[in-house]
């Protein structure tokens, strides 16, 4: 940047000079900027409002299109002591069940460690050993050099083949902890208590573990017979219309039902499966919420108030204004940004199309949303921007419609296979029409229905031109900075003049 004088002789504020005189072009640059803030906030607008009609789309129509997501069933049990997950196949009848066993894991609490005297006998004395602790100093003989084995055995297969665990003078209590973990089971030691316990890494007996190998260690140790509380593994076990089941697990998977024992009980369960005329309900009521959201926010968008006298504020304008004034003002404009935007029109009407079209039955029969209890307010009764919103009749959550006869409940407990077939055939009509809505063009990315592309263009348009004008500014700006310089340093020169002549005539 050129060395710029400012006024030293002229005395003139040469900088506020030059700042008007490039007004008109800093102006403009500034109005580009507004411009283009004002379309990213746009951008902004677009991308929400498509990510909830992509999320309709993908979602909650795309699971809605097949008849199997309909097809829901449920069991009901007569005890808490079962608790019943429902598979589709599964079969639509009464079952009894009886819990025999519940699954448990093996475990082992060791006895509390005691120091043992020479002739193997323990005292009373309640030890204070740490991890660290050798084995040699919990009273057990070894002769020089000599080592003992204790071993473990863990899960079905591990019957013939356990894990032999060495042990010498030197192995600390930490060392068998780490050798039986490796081993498969879950050990640990507690200082606190002054004991050893070994769980099992699993529930069932094909999970359970069995300890062996010298004797004196593993009463060293307080996991000698005798010693401690030893819980077996065991399978559990129930009769379901008397064929009897066996799981390591309290879970068993049969003929599409998950049946889980919560507590053992010998009274005789009853499940009973029907049909989960809720859950249709629950999808179809949940399926209308999200899309009154969706189209009361689009509507809302489309009709609203104009912020035609809100213009974008400059920097200046904002520091006269406190941050709630700005907001307040800026979303004044930001609420206005898509209003009666054409795209936005023509995507909402889509939409409401579909939905008042009906749906072509496989008996030829055409059936409407009106048949099955379900219709907007009606252009008086419907606040302003939710006249294209369903509502249920009957429904208890929808203060507008709760006193209403249920007729959707009435149909889906009557015929559910109907229902079933409407709501599916809806479903693909919208999915369809929103699937052609979001194809992408020259303007706009797959799965948008906006003209993403185009804005991003715009935007970008906007980024050259600002550009272009900065260039223009410096320009104009080095052009009179440096008319000034000159006149500066010719007055610098007439004032150096003006003094050398007044030297001479002695002033």
């Amino acid at each position: 940047m050129p060395v710029r004088l400012s006024g030293m002789n002229s005395g003139l504020d040469t900088e506020a000079i030059v700042a008007e005189l490039v007004k008109a072009k800093s102006t403009k640059k500034e109005n580009l900027e507004k411009d283009q803030k004002k379309l990213s906030w746009k951008q902004d607008a677009w991308k929400d409002l498509n990510s909830k009609i992509y999320g309709l789309y993908s979602k909650t129509l795309s699971d809605m299109r097949f008849t199997s997501d309909y097809i829901k069933k449920t069991t009901k049990a007569s005890s808490s002591a079962v608790t019943v997950v429902t598979g589709s196949n599964a079969p639509e009848t009464v079952q009894n069940l009886k819990m025999i066993s519940m699954a448990k894991a093996g475990y082992q609490t060791g006895g509390e460690l005691k120091l043992r005297l020479p002739d193997g006998t323990e005292t009373e004395y309640k030890g204070d050993y740490t991890s660290s602790t050798k084995l040699g100093d919990l009273g057990l003989s070894f002769e020089d050099g000599e080592s003992k084995k204790i071993s473990i055995k863990v899960g079905a297969n591990a019957t013939e083949n356990p894990t032999e665990i060495e042990i010498t003078a030197d192995t600390t209590i930490n060392d068998v902890v780490k050798a039986l973990n490796e081993a498969g089971v879950k050990a640990n030691f507690d200082e606190k208590n002054q004991r050893f316990y070994i769980a099992a890494p699993g529930m069932g007996e094909a999970n359970d573990f069995t300890l062996g190998g010298d004797a004196d260690v593993l009463s060293s140790l307080g996991l000698g017979d005798g010693q401690g509380v030893r819980i077996e593994g065991t399978d559990a076990k129930i009769e379901l219309n008397g064929e009897t089941y066996t799981s390591t697990s309290n879970t068993f998977e049969i003929n599409d039902l998950t049946i889980t024992l919560n507590n053992m009980t010998s009274d005789e369960i009853t499940l009973t499966t029907t049909q989960d005329t809720d859950g249709i309900y629950d999808k179809i009521k949940n399926f209308l919420k999200e899309y009154n959201s969706l189209i009361n926010e689009m509507d809302k968008l489309y009709n609203a108030e104009s912020a035609s006298k809100y213009k974008m504020l400059s920097d200046d304008e904002k520091e006269e204004m406190n941050e709630d004034d700005i907001k307040e003002w800026e979303d004044k404009i930001k609420s206005a940004l898509l209003r009666k935007d054409s795209t936005l029109g023509n995507v909402a009407s889509a939409m409401k199309e579909i939905m008042l079209g009906g749906v072509e039955m496989s008996d030829g029969k055409k059936m409407y949303l009106s048949e099955f209890g379900i219709n907007t307010l009606g252009y008086f009764a419907a606040a302003d921007n939710e006249k294209s919103a369903y509502h249920i009749d009957g429904d208890p959550d929808d203060e507008s419609t709760s006193g209403n006869t249920d007729k959707l409940k009435a149909m889906i407990a009557s015929d559910p296979d109907r229902v079933t077939e409407f709501f599916t055939g809806l479903a693909k009509s919208l999915y369809s029409r929103l699937d052609g809505l979001m194809a992408r063009t020259d303007y706009s990315s797959a799965f948008t229905v906006y003209n993403d592309k185009a804005l991003k263009t715009e935007y970008d348009d906007f980024t050259t031109k600002i550009s272009k004008q900065e260039e223009k500014i410096n320009t104009w700006e080095d052009f009179y900075y440096n008319k000034f310089t000159r006149m500066e340093k010719a007055m610098a020169k007439l004032q150096s003049q003006e003094s050398a002549l007044s030297g001479l005539f002695g002033n």
